[in-house]
């Protein structure tokens, strides 16, 4: 097939898809769906191909069929139509850091898991030891080529939350935004962006959990974490 051939070109010459996109003067969006199979190689983009690799594509059996993306064995467009293998060193739990809403000194730390579903062919996360587990938040992780981010995000019935991470650090930390709504006297709810911080938990570990305030051990270390958001320039909050 094409997409197996390019996919074995790009891993021979350690060539990125936005490289031959751009060698090929395609778009990065035709080349991700084509190799995706959820849309078919056509003639145009096939030799463009050709001429970008020296090499001909027209002599394998073509993709005449488009497939789901699922039946590919990619998530879908609207979440960057990536693959597990692709996004493997991002599956694991997480430490996650935030300010807490009730109390402007102390950090709300509770865990994070990501992990790939075979059913619904994506990434998927699911919050856990939360002091308020009324509100523990799970839903589909997205990761599109362009903006180099990654997003967490809840959509239910139409109610979003939304979590805009940076790329994993060599240490496997992850640095961003929070926006979600901070509940309020009554059934009062506000709008609330804030950062956040996520730390990979090693297999085994202990986190801290709930509410942590500087007579608490672990205050100092999700601190530092959580300081690095701003300081080091993973978010800029205005």
């Amino acid at each position: 097939m094409i997409a197996d051939a390019v996919r074995e070109e790009l891993a021979r010459r350690r060539m990125s898809r936005q490289g031959l996109a751009d060698l090929a003067k395609i778009s990065i969006s035709t080349l991700e769906k084509a190799l995706a199979g959820s849309r078919p190689f056509t003639l145009a983009t096939t030799v463009r191909l050709e001429e970008a690799l020296g090499r001909r594509l027209r002599g394998i059996a073509p993709d005449t069929t488009a497939r789901s993306p699922a039946a590919a064995g990619f998530a879908p467009p609207e979440l960057g139509s990536y693959s597990r293998p692709g996004m493997s060193w991002i599956e694991g739990a997480y430490l996650t850091l935030r300010p807490s809403f009730g109390d402007p000194e102390a950090i709300y730390a509770y865990r994070t898991d990501i992990s790939w579903s075979d059913e619904n062919a994506r990434m998927i996360f699911r919050e856990s030891e939360r002091l308020d587990a009324a509100f523990t938040q799970f839903g589909e992780v997205s990761a599109p080529h362009q903006s180099g981010h990654i997003y967490l995000v809840t959509n239910r019935h139409g109610q979003h939350r939304l979590v805009v991470l940076s790329r994993p650090t060599i240490e496997g930390a992850m640095y961003g935004v929070l926006l979600t709504l901070q509940s309020g006297r009554g059934s009062q709810l506000a709008p609330v962006a804030t950062p956040i911080a996520m730390a990979p938990l090693k297999r085994g570990e202990t986190a801290p959990a709930g509410r942590i305030t500087r007579r608490d051990a672990g205050f100092e270390r999700c601190r530092r974490e959580l300081d690095r958001v701003k300081g080091d320039g993973f978010a800029v909050l205005l």
